[in-house]
């Protein structure tokens, strides 16, 4: 029986698809050893014009959606979150996500299953650390758990699968509303599945 493919577009930085992770993952079990399935994941970015440099992420949650809904959001996330076995913080520092795009992208020429530890490593040190994604060290960090080969250099020359990034935001980002969206076997489309 030939794998089934689910691709899947994301932002490092969307809650829900850490979550819808973690979902797919519950779904593909329930088939082991009966069908194979192979996974690979795909750039979006919820705000491209967020800074390079890292912004409080409480803070920034409280200037987008407000404060009185921040302090509703956040139970309820970490109780979501704890329903899929993780651990949530709201800590830390968010920001852009080009760079560890542009390094799920060179993984992604690795393998599937190479690129899935990537997105597992980056999921767990910005979700349940509150690490920064744009910090080159945390990138490292993920790149050393997965096993990355030679991710020195598409985290240290910005040059590196920029052009494969931008390609892919652009042409997926046209028929993507919302993240994560799973295209299944190439033509079934799942918007905004958590």
């Amino acid at each position: 029986m030939a794998p089934i493919t689910v691709d899947i577009v994301s932002d490092n930085i969307c809650p829900w698809c850490f979550v819808g992770k973690r979902r797919l993952e519950q779904a593909m079990k329930t088939f082991a050893g009966e069908q194979e399935f192979v996974v690979r994941w795909h750039p979006f970015q919820l705000n491209p014009a967020a800074p390079t440099v890292g912004v409080d992420k409480r803070m920034y949650y409280n200037e987008k959606f407000g404060e009185d809904k921040v302090k509703q959001l956040v139970p309820f996330m970490m109780e979501t979150f704890s329903k899929v076995g993780i651990n949530y913080t709201v800590e830390g520092l968010t920001g852009n996500t080009f760079d560890s795009h542009r390094l799920v992208a060179f993984a992604g020429h690795q393998g599937p299953a190479v690129q899935d530890k990537l997105v597992e490593a980056i999921f767990k040190l910005y979700f349940e650390k509150g690490k920064y994604l744009g910090d080159k060290a945390v990138l490292r960090e993920a790149a050393d758990q997965a096993g990355i080969e030679n991710a020195e250099e598409v985290i240290e020359n910005e040059e590196v699968a920029k052009e494969e990034v931008q390609k892919a935001i652009k042409s997926l980002g046209s028929n993507v509303t919302g993240v994560p969206h799973y295209i299944i076997n190439g033509k079934y489309h799942l918007s905004d599945f958590k």
